[in-house]
């Protein structure tokens, strides 16, 4: 639903270690419409949706799980571009400590 024009929808699932903070950091990513960086803290908001007219979805997805990983001592968060309606796609990067 927010793939826009893009032809062929693509998503990476995968991980990096950070350098600085020596985190694993996971991430999910597509090749989507992108995220405006103001609604980058609003996607994790229970029943929050970005776009009503794109049809499905409760707006309860990343707030499900944003609360999942933070029960478990987990960070999470949106990398995303968007620039004069242009997308450059979105990546949900998250944490979770090593037990």
């Amino acid at each position: 639903k927010y793939r826009g024009d893009q032809p062929s929808p693509k998503i990476d699932i995968g991980y990096r270690v950070d350098g600085e903070s020596e985190e694993t950091v996971f991430f999910v990513k597509d090749n989507g419409i992108g995220i405006e960086k103001s609604q980058h803290g609003k996607v994790f908001e229970l029943f929050y949706m970005l776009d009503r007219s794109s049809g499905g979805g409760t707006g309860a997805g990343l707030a499900i799980v944003k609360r999942i990983i933070e029960v478990h001592g987990g960070r999470i968060w949106i990398e995303s571009e968007k620039d004069k309606g242009k997308g450059k796609g979105c990546t949900v990067c998250f944490t979770l400590p090593v037990v």
